[in-house]
C-alpha cells in the first residue's frame, strides 16, 4: 500500500470514529504534512482519494471538510440483553419464501447476500483461467481433486501469515464455497439432536443448516458493534452440553459487528476451557474498513480447536464456488468427509484463483472493492437519515456490505416485505434471521451495488411505507 493509501485510510478510520465529525474542517494540506511528517504531495493525493471516496469535500478558499453524510445521523440499535434461548430450528420455508421472491433483475437488490458483480475482476479472473488451464499438467486434473491445488493452499497460507496465523498446509481443506466448509465442520463436532451455540441474529444460512442436520440451536444475544455476550455464553457453557459454536467474529452478517482482539482472546480462552470446538465463519475478512485487517479467533488458538472458515464468494469470485476450511485438529476428518459427499470444488476454478492471487493484483482489487463499499455505506446511512423515521436505529459496521436497521415497535418487517416488493424492492426481513422468529420490526439492507438515483429513490419508497405503520 502506498503512502498517501495509508494517510488517507488513517484520516478515513478518524471520520468512522466520530473524532472528525460531520461538517468538521480537517487538518489543511500544510499542516497536515508538518504534523504526520508527510510530503504536501502525499496529503494531496490522500485527500484527493477521499473526495472519491465520499469523505471529504473541498469548499473554495476554505479548505476540505467532513461531508454532511446526514444532518440528523441515526442512533444504533440496542444492545440486545435477552437470555440465550435452546430451540428446534424451522425456519427454511420462510427463508425460501423471502429469497425465491429476489430473483427479478429489474427489483432494487437491498435484500441481496452479494454485492454488485460490477465490483469484481471477472474478466481478468476469465484470462487467469485460460492462462492456468494452459499449463496445467494432465495428471492434476485428477490429482488436485483431492488434496485441492498446491498453489491455491500457498497462497491461502501466505494470507493467513499476514493476520498473524502460521498455518500447515495439511491443515488447509479446499471446499465447495463457505458453505460446504462451514456444513462439514459442523458434521464432524455433532450428531442429530445436539445443541449448537449460535448469534442472535444470526445469518439465514446458519439455520438452514442447523434444521437439515437436527440440530437444536442456542441464541446467544449479540451487541450490534462488539458481537457475542461473552457472559451469557459463559452461563450457557456452564448449565447446557454444548457441542459447538458457529460465529462470526468479524463483520456478522446480519448485524456487521466485530470483536475487539482482547474480546476474540477471551472467547478463545473461554471454549478451549470447556473443550467446545468453534466454527469460525470468516467470510467477510477481507472487506474490512480500517487500516489493519482484524485478527481472526483462529490467530489464538493453540490446540486445533478452532475450525476457520473461509471464501472468495464475496470479495473477488461468487460463482467460481471456492472456500476452504483451516480445520485445526479436525482437517483430516473433515477432508474424508468431503471424499464421502462432494469428493472436490472445480479443478478449472481453484486454478484460475491461484493463478490470480499470484499474478492478478489481489490487494489493489481488495482496496478498490473496499473504497467502494465504504463509499455505498456513507450513502445509504445518508439516505436513511433523510427518508426513515427518526425513531429508526442503524449498525454503522466497519466494513462488509449490509446495514442492520431497527424500525419503530409498529413495524412490521414481513410486512414491510411484501409492500416493498410490490414496489420493485427487496430487502431481508429480521425474522429470517432468528430460529425464534424474533426481530419482527427489523430487516437488513445490502449497500454492496453502486449508489444511484434509483437507489435513492428506493429509500424514499421505503421512508413512505414505513411512515404508513
Amino acid at each position: 500500500m502506498k503512502r498517501y493509501e495509508q494517510f488517507a485510510d488513517e484520516i478515513a478510520a478518524l471520520i468512522r470514529s466520530g473524532v472528525l465529525a460531520p461538517g468538521e474542517k480537517i487538518p489543511s494540506v500544510r499542516h497536515a504534512s508538518r504534523t504526520y511528517r508527510v510530503s504536501p504531495s502525499t496529503v494531496f493525493q490522500a485527500y484527493y482519494l477521499l473526495e472519491r471516496r465520499g469523505l471529504i469535500l473541498a469548499r473554495a478558499r476554505s479548505g476540505y471538510f467532513v461531508r454532511e453524510h446526514a444532518q440528523r445521523p441515526l442512533p444504533e440499535p440496542e444492545i440486545g440483553t435477552r437470555q440465550a434461548e435452546t430451540t428446534a430450528v424451522d425456519v427454511s420455508e420462510l427463508v425460501f419464501s423471502v429469497l425465491g421472491s429476489l430473483k427479478d433483475p429489474d427489483t432494487v437488490p437491498f435484500g441481496s447476500a452479494f454485492p454488485s458483480p460490477a465490483l469484481f475482476p471477472l474478466q481478468r479472473l476469465a484470462r487467469s483461467m485460460a492462462h492456468s488451464l494452459r499449463g496445467m499438467p494432465a495428471h492434476a486434473v485428477i490429482a488436485d481433486m483431492t488434496e485441492g491445488n498446491p498453489n491455491l493452499r500457498r497462497q491461502i497460507a501466505l494470507r493467513y501469515r499476514v493476520s498473524g496465523v502460521m498455518l500447515a498446509l495439511e491443515e488447509l481443506v479446499i471446499s465447495n464455497g463457505a458453505m460446504e466448509a462451514l456444513n462439514l465442520c459442523l458434521q464432524c463436532v455433532t450428531q442429530p439432536g445436539d445443541l449448537v451455540a449460535i448469534e442472535a441474529p444470526a445469518f439465514y444460512a446458519t439455520l438452514q443448516v442447523l434444521e437439515r442436520l437436527q440440530l437444536k440451536a442456542l441464541e446467544i444475544p449479540m451487541h450490534p458493534r462488539e458481537g457475542i455476550d461473552l457472559d451469557s455464553l459463559a452461563a450457557s457453557l456452564e448449565r447446557l452440553p454444548i457441542k459447538a459454536c458457529w460465529f462470526m467474529s468479524s463483520l456478522q452478517n446480519p448485524l456487521g459487528a466485530s470483536m475487539s482482539e482482547a474480546k476474540k482472546r477471551a472467547l478463545y480462552e473461554l471454549l478451549q476451557q470447556h473443550q467446545v470446538p468453534l466454527i469460525e465463519d470468516d467470510v467477510y475478512a477481507e472487506l474490512y474498513f480500517s487500516a489493519q485487517p482484524p485478527k481472526p479467533v483462529k490467530s489464538f488458538d493453540r490446540d486445533g480447536l478452532v475450525m476457520h472458515c473461509g471464501s472468495f464468494s464475496k470479495c473477488l469470485a461468487p460463482g467460481y464456488r471456492v472456500g476452504w476450511v483451516a480445520g485445526g485438529r479436525y482437517a483430516e476428518q473433515i477432508a474424508r468427509l468431503q471424499l464421502m459427499t462432494t469428493i472436490s470444488p472445480s479443478v478449472p476454478a481453484q486454478a484460475a484463483l491461484a493463478d490470480y492471487l499470484q499474478h492478478g493484483g489481489y490487494d489493489r482489487h481488495l482496496r478498490k472493492l473496499r473504497h467502494a463499499l465504504e463509499t455505498q455505506q456513507a450513502s445509504m446511512l445518508a439516505s436513511a437519515a433523510r427518508h426513515f423515521p427518526a425513531s429508526t436505529r442503524v449498525t454503522r459496521p466497519d466494513g462488509g456490505y449490509f446495514l442492520w436497521f431497527e424500525f419503530p415497535e409498529q413495524v412490521d418487517s414481513l410486512q414491510l416485505f411484501q409492500l416493498a416488493l410490490a414496489q420493485g424492492i427487496s430487502l431481508a426481513p429480521g425474522p429470517i434471521f432468528s430460529a425464534t422468529r424474533r426481530f419482527g420490526n427489523c430487516a437488513r439492507l445490502n449497500y454492496g451495488h453502486p449508489w444511484n438515483a434509483q437507489s435513492e429513490q428506493a429509500m424514499a419508497v421505503l421512508g413512505r411505507i414505513l411512515a404508513s405503520f
